[in-house]
């Protein structure tokens, strides 16, 4: 086949948060098969920095700095009519590198990654479009709405509806349209206009099972000397979602535990936690740790790794490295799906606060019911989630045959 020209909305390096996680592994799989043109932006400039971590993949590539800030792109999508979140990726620098990309190289296939950047793929381009939105991003702000202010719920209203109507738009451009499991493909599907063409296909996220493993590395030396037990979350500290579990856990759950077990610590690992976090570190048993430069010590060092997600989209990637390490992970049904893993027996789910702080105390007071967790959860993801058999249908996309591997959802 031809060149490939791939389109991301944040460089795929390094993959140290979720979106990035998924594109990097997919950019190192289509570098396997075809010489790859890669579009992208960073969001700041130590991400604009990785840039040259491309030139050992990539045959071309354009690595532009995103504006900082929503102000103007919600202006220009007030004026437009577009959703914030397309204007906010929309720079006529890269549209000029996609027209001359497209011109100069023989693309066979544009691959898309997150539907922010489907507004590049041309109207008149004759090859193959395969686009990954990985979820539903139009339904993520429909659920942002309820229970907001009058003036945010209208905001996430109206970018709900406008985001629907492009999601609408890519699913009857593209060859095919991908989707990270098979309930964001039902959602996705439910969402379309009756009658509409499109073809929806799973391609669930994976886990790099050689670099989180428990032999790996070692326990992170603060936690391994303080008194436990330990419990751990990671993520991006500045997504809503991620915030509202951590308070979840600081304010409901971790009280119910330390009446249990008194020295319980909680903490929170990753990057740019926002201000109403950060001030809760050193207080009533959490630790606000910020941006690391590796989330396994703290893994390795937990007790109960926890995700108690009311609103989660997709593949949680936290919770399938987690499992990778041996952890006994205790998290919410929201952020169990998507992952075809048995409760009781690769982790243990609870539907309330109390029941979510009985698991982490039932875990902590079962030593050897805990390790039998980890253990099953790490045998789980090798056989079942494993990043190489997760991207097998991916030369089949690319090329326009069958994909025997990803699992048909239209």
């Amino acid at each position: 086949m031809g060149d490939i020209l791939f389109l991301a909305h944040r460089i795929p390096f390094p993959p140290d948060r979720g979106d990035k996680i998924r594109s990097h592994h997919l950019l190192l799989k289509l570098a396997e098969l075809a010489q790859v043109h890669v579009g992208c932006f960073a969001d700041n400039d130590v991400d604009l920095g990785h840039a040259v971590a491309l030139r050992g993949v990539a045959a071309s590539h354009q690595v532009l700095r995103r504006r900082a800030g929503l102000a103007l792109p919600g202006l220009r999508a007030l004026a437009s009519g577009k959703p914030v979140s397309l204007t906010a990726f929309d720079h006529p620098a890269m549209r000029e590198w996609v027209s001359r990309t497209l011109a100069e190289k023989n693309i066979d296939c544009i691959f898309v990654f997150s539907g922010q950047m489907g507004q590049y793929v041309p109207a008149d381009f004759g090859g193959r479009v395969v686009i990954d939105l990985c979820d539903v991003d139009s339904a993520k702000f429909a659920s942002y709405a309820e229970g907001a202010s009058a003036a945010k719920a209208w905001i996430y209203d109206r970018e709900s509806r406008l985001l629907a109507r492009e999601e609408a738009r890519l699913a009857a451009r593209a060859d095919h349209t991908l989707l990270v499991s098979e309930a964001e493909a039902e959602l996705f599907r439910s969402r379309l206009p009756a009658g509409s063409r499109h073809s929806v296909s799973v391609l669930r996220n994976g886990v790099d099972t050689a670099l989180f493993h428990p032999r790996n590395c070692q326990p992170h030396p603060v936690l391994d000397q303080m008194p436990g037990p330990h419990i751990v979350f990671t993520g991006q500290m500045d997504y809503p979602p991620n915030v509202e579990a951590c308070e979840r856990v600081a304010d409901r759950i971790l009280p119910m535990v330390r009446e249990k077990l008194p020295s319980t610590t909680f903490h929170i690992v990753g990057r740019a936690p926002v201000e109403r976090l950060i001030r809760r570190d050193g207080k009533q048993g959490v630790r606000v740790w910020g941006e690391v430069p590796d989330v396994r010590p703290f893994l390795s060092a937990s007790d109960a790794v926890i995700a108690p997600l009311a609103i989660a989209r997709g593949v949680q990637n936290k919770v399938l490295e987690a499992m990778a390490m041996a952890r006994p992970v205790v998290l919410s049904a929201e952020a169990a799906a998507g992952i075809d893993a048995t409760d009781g027996t690769h982790w243990c789910i609870g539907h309330s606060d109390a029941e979510l702080a009985d698991q982490v105390c039932a875990i902590v007071e079962d030593p050897v019911f805990a390790a039998n967790l980890g253990r099953a959860a790490r045998d789980y993801v090798i056989e079942h989630q494993d990043w190489d058999a997760m991207l097998k249908p991916l030369a089949a996309l690319v090329a326009g045959s069958a994909p025997s591997g990803c699992r048909d959802a239209a």
